[in-house]
Order: structure tokens, then sequence, then C-alpha cells
């Protein structure tokens, strides 16, 4: 399954409701179907899948219980021309805990796996780490507005982009944290492009597993070339994701900003390890994410 750094030549969401992104259509008790964008030539991208079918485990748990984390493996390709269904396996109900696995299938394959747990909330203390101090949002240029000016062609392939809005910040804003030397660093604001529910809490999160595969993987080759939406040449490194884990510890809105702290602490046998904490502007951590991702030179 692919990264979202590669090109996409469909636009994924024309009227601009991101909420269409994640609809499923219900086949059984525990069947679902979707469709999802390219985020490559002929490769669906990996972030829909994640999303999707955690929509679908989550239409299997009651409302008194929340997602708390997420482990996924990218199996396949998918094909974007082609619908995806998502096959849910109740794993286990308890008092306070509940367990699904999904399997994400195409034309007789499986393309994708996601495990799932969700639990009933409860009040105990709290502690977290300290976001660290970059400017807010407001304070940083939207970068598609001029990527689409300088090279309209070249942003017309990444479509899926225009789905979110991104504020990247500068690696040399004072104040950020000292990279340490082999640990590539990168710091960027994400929010969806348009409202989601905001009683719906399974649609905060199935947004945000979106949201966390379009830069998770490109900080293992920050080294080597910057993330697409500022980079202008072709790129030098294959990426693909390999598998996607995830924890939501506090509510948030995927429609709000979210700080995307993210870090790279090693690259080895062709895969790179990415690291990221969500922060909202309030200075909340409410989500931590982990990606290994293949990485590799492209040949020509």
């Amino acid at each position: 399954m692919t990264d979202a750094i590669s090109q996409d030549t469909a636009t994924p969401d024309p009227d601009g409701a991101f909420a269409a992104l994640l609809r499923i259509e219900q086949l059984d008790e525990n069947l679902f179907r979707g469709r999802c964008h390219a985020g490559a030539p002929m490769r669906a991208f990996g972030g829909q899948v994640a999303a999707q079918a955690l929509t679908a485990a989550g239409r299997t748990v009651g409302a008194e219980r929340h997602v708390h984390s997420l482990h996924s493996y990218f199996v396949r390709p998918g094909n974007p021309e082609r619908p995806i269904e998502y096959e849910v396996d109740r794993v286990r109900d308890g008092r306070s805990y509940a367990t699904r696995r999904v399997t994400a299938v195409q034309r007789g394959e499986v393309i994708f796996t996601l495990s799932a747990s969700f639990k009933v909330a409860e009040e105990t203390p709290e502690r977290q780490r300290t976001m660290p101090p970059v400017p807010e949002p407001d304070e940083l240029p939207d970068p598609l507005p001029a990527w689409a000016e300088a090279d309209p062609e070249g942003y017309a392939k990444y479509a899926l982009f225009r789905n979110m809005e991104m504020r990247f910040i500068p690696p040399d804003t004072p104040g950020l944290p000292a990279e340490i030397p082999g640990v590539p660093q990168q710091f960027v604001w994400l929010r969806t492009g348009s409202p989601l529910p905001p009683e719906d809490g399974l649609i905060q999160v199935c947004a945000l597993t979106y949201l966390s595969d379009l830069t998770l993987a490109a900080t293992t080759a920050l080294h080597r070339q910057p993330h697409p939406v500022q980079r202008r040449e072709t790129p030098t490194v294959l990426l693909a994701s390999l598998d996607h884990a995830m924890w939501f510890h506090r509510p948030f809105r995927a429609d709000d900003w979210l700080l995307f702290a993210q870090r790279s602490p090693s690259a080895s046998d062709g895969r790179g390890l990415a690291l990221g904490e969500f922060y909202n502007l309030d200075g909340e951590l409410v989500a931590s994410a982990v990606q290994e991702a293949l990485l590799r030179e492209r040949r020509p």
C-alpha cells in the first residue's frame, strides 16, 4: 500500500466533504464495502484503507466504547478502480474492552489487516509529554496555493492534498527541539478540509487515521528529499507503508488544527521507522502513531 507522497491522478473528494472519504456501505452484519482513491498510480492510498477499516470495526461496537488503539499491516497494493470489502471479526466483547479484527479483501485477495481495541471511558490521573514550542498555524503560509500557481500540472497530480489543510514548520524555526544526529524530524499542522460531525467520536478518530499516513513515512527520507508539498522535482526515494499503529489518548477534533510532531530514529535494511505525536492547540497530547515504511533508492 503506497504512502501519500506518490502521485495521484484522480480527485478523491470533488465536493470537498472529507467525511465522504470514510464512507462505507454495510452489506451484512459484519461485512462492509468501500472505495479508496489513489495515493500513487493504480495504488490505493493506505491511510484511507486504514480509516475505512477502522470505520467498519467501529460500526460493530456500542457507542459507549471508544477506540484507543489500532495495529495494521499493508499486505498488497489496493486497486483504486475496484471496491474493497471489509470483513469484521468480533474477537471479544468484555466488560470494559472490546477487540475487533478487520480483513480488507479485493478480488479474493487480502490487501490489508487491522486489529483495533475499544474501551469504556474512565477517570484516572493523567500526565503527558509537553508539546514542543512551534508557531501556530495562522502564522504559517498555506503551501498549496503557491504550489498550484507555480506548478499547476504537478499540483493536479497530488489531488488528495486538497482534502485537508497543512502548514509545514520550517526546520530552522527558532525554538524547535534540536535535531539529534541521525534522527530527522518534521513538524506539520494538519486538519480536515471540511467540518466533521462534532458528536461523532468515531469519525474524528478515523479522520485522524487518514491524516496520519500523509507525512509519517516521508519523515524517514527527509535527509534525502523534502515532502512532496515542498518538492518540485522527481522523487529520488521509493516509499510505501508496511505497517501502521496508533494510540488515541484524549478526545479531539480532526477538523481543528493538530500538530504532528514526527521523527525517524532508524533506517536500515530497506526500511525506515517513524514516530509521531499529535497535539491540539491547547497543547494536549491526543494521539501517537508509529509506522515502518519501505525505503529504497528509486532506480531509473
